[in-house]
């Protein structure tokens, strides 16, 4: 079975302290802390994504991006990437899994994502200005 956005509304938006809202071709999820993560089904692929903070934000963007590739393998799940959205370049963690994906690895993929944006958040908070945690 290949998961549907619907399906995974339906999933995701039944977690305790989760709320779920389908927009256009992507599942927002809401957590209790206010983290915000974007699902979409892309062929074979579920794609777990948040944002992070806008590139504008970085004080020193080689040093951060240095910090980044140091330190991203020890969270396990999530990689850290930049996205141009709207014209504007955002650091994004995200996470991916097979469409196929059994229920319980779906959860904990997302788990994983809210978990680990805040500790990058953390981690980062540094070399970031207007950016609180």
């Amino acid at each position: 079975m290949s998961w549907t956005l619907a399906q995974l509304h339906e999933l995701l938006g039944g977690r305790e302290g989760w709320q779920s809202k389908l927009e256009n071709d992507s599942l927002l999820i809401t957590n209790t802390d206010g983290l915000e993560a974007y699902i979409a089904v892309a062929g074979e692929q579920i794609i777990a994504e948040t944002l992070l903070f806008p590139a504008t934000q970085v004080n020193d963007a080689a040093a951060l991006n240095d910090t980044i590739l140091r330190t991203h393998q020890l969270f396990p799940l999530t990689t850290v990437g930049i996205s141009n959205i709207n014209g504007d370049d955002y650091y994004i963690a995200f996470g991916s899994l097979a469409s196929g994906s059994k229920e319980e690895s779906v959860v904990i993929e997302v788990e994983t994502l809210f978990r680990n944006t805040e500790a990058f958040l953390d981690l980062y908070q540094d070399q970031l200005q207007g950016v609180t945690v």
